[in-house]
């Protein structure tokens, strides 16, 4: 049995909540978690596995853009700023 650890960050990549769950549970699962713990944001980065509809309209919702590339399965491509993605390694080494 494996773990995966999903964390918020700041933009220097300093954690600010983490949530912890089983390695076979869909990423989306801490991303929920995380929901209340975010900061006033404009935009939030983070890797394909936090692509998922329902997690996108909640970070609209509370006004925040996403940053987040798209499955390779996606019938339709996600936009994201890739220019601004390129910074996903602070989140990265974080851990």
């Amino acid at each position: 049995m494996n773990t995966k650890l999903h964390a918020v960050t700041d933009i220097n990549g300093r954690a600010l909540s983490f949530y912890m769950t089983a390695g076979q549970v869909s990423d989306y699962t801490g991303a929920a978690a995380l929901l209340d713990d975010l900061p006033k944001a404009q935009w939030l980065l983070g890797d394909h596995g936090y692509d998922a509809a329902r997690f996108q309209d909640a970070l609209e919702a509370n006004g925040i853009q996403a940053c987040i590339p798209g499955h390779k399965s996606r019938i339709e491509p996600v936009k994201y700023d890739k220019r601004r993605y390129r910074h996903h390694s602070r989140m990265e080494n974080m851990f």
